[in-house]
């Protein structure tokens, strides 16, 4: 039995910054020389971001206070407690406008599985979830970390396996990203670049065996693959100062090399030959652009990925299901089996994707 995503709910925190503002903030904390300004200012505009969200209200100001992400003395542990501060809220509040479009009710999720490589306790948020919520205490809870921008395809990979597994099966995927917790305080190309396209979000998604009369994406399959020559040029580290990422400029060049066999794997794999609809990780404008170029489809076919990436920014893992959201508030019954291509990629370099197909009957 084949499942289907019937519901996505999406959350932001309420401190937006303009991506100019968020540049002339960034210039300040880090004391850049006029050159470096500059080059911030290029970067920031190149990534067609025109604004991001942040759980930190003051984060363009230095001060010596332990709950401000610019303090030097803020080590990781200081950053994971603000994690855990935020991140059940902001979680909150998208399954909460999730379950609003879902006729499923609390008291009906058997599974939660939570994403994030943002941050990390236990007892986790996969634990706290079931308590705010009060779900049921014998729910099945998984929780996939660290895994960056593609690890939402992970979590539905687990919801997919439990509702072929289980008729009865309605599976709670939460992905909760405060990647503005791991701003690092340097000049470094790398940083500037991380610096000026991460964002903070949260999404969740109800995912249920697929029912022909309900309106749902269907999961049709899943592809995976590596480029493992790259292996150490998209990668993301703990280090004393938070989570360091590591993203070389020429990672939209790694991933138009092989974006397209991937794809036509896959499509081979189930016996397609057409995609209506594109739903790309926008990790970047340039990580666009290169999947446009590889795929040979037009900026408009990418356009729901263009308008996250421009309200929101990179939300790490939760990005995709923005995208997906978005998506979903177009379709008509005139798209009913109409296929999706989505795609994200992250550390390792790994391409991960999936196929879906819409299921809006009249």
């Amino acid at each position: 039995m084949k499942s289907s995503i019937t519901a996505i709910g999406t959350a932001v925190p309420q401190h937006k910054f303009k991506q100019s503002e968020a540049a002339a903030i960034i210039s300040e904390r880090l004391q850049l020389i006029p050159a470096k300004k500059r080059l911030l200012r290029f970067i920031s505009k190149a990534t067609g971001i025109e604004s991001r969200h942040s759980v930190i209200s003051d984060m363009g100001h230095l001060s010596n206070s332990k709950s401000d992400i610019s303090s030097p003395d803020l080590t990781t542990a200081g950053r994971m407690a603000l994690y855990k501060e935020h991140a059940l809220p902001l979680a909150v509040s998208a399954i909460k406008q999730c379950m609003e479009q879902s006729d499923a009710t609390f008291a009906d999720i058997t599974h939660v599985i939570t994403v994030s490589c943002t941050g990390m306790y236990a007892p986790g948020l996969d634990i706290e979830i079931v308590q705010q919520l009060k779900l049921r205490t014998d729910a099945k809870r998984t929780a996939i970390n660290f895994m960056g921008c593609y690890g939402a395809f992970n979590a539905l990979k687990v919801a997919d396996d439990a509702c072929r597994a289980n008729k009865e099966a309605v599976v709670l995927v939460v992905s909760v990203e405060l990647c503005s917790l791991h701003f690092q305080n340097d000049d470094d190309l790398d940083h500037l670049l991380s610096n000026a396209i991460f964002a903070d979000g949260a999404a969740a998604a109800l995912i249920q065996p697929m029912a022909e009369n309900r309106k749902s994406l269907s999961i049709e399959a899943f592809n995976c693959d590596l480029l493992p020559q790259t292996s150490e040029d998209m990668a993301w580290h703990i280090v004393d100062s938070g989570f360091d990422i590591v993203l070389k400029s020429y990672i939209p060049e790694v991933i138009e090399s092989g974006i397209a066999e991937f794809m036509e794997k896959l499509l081979k794999q189930e016996a397609i030959t057409d995609v209506n609809h594109y739903a790309i990780h926008p990790g970047g404008m340039k990580i666009l652009q290169a999947c446009e170029t590889a795929l040979n489809i037009t900026k408009d076919k990418n356009k729901h990925a263009y308008h996250v990436m421009r309200e929101y920014g990179n939300m790490s893992s939760a990005t995709i299901l923005f995208v997906l959201k978005e998506l979903m508030t177009h379709l008509t019954s005139e798209n009913h089996q109409e296929t999706i291509f989505s795609c994200a990629f992250g550390p390792g370099l790994t391409l991960e994707s999936m196929l879906l197909k819409i299921n809006q009957p009249n």
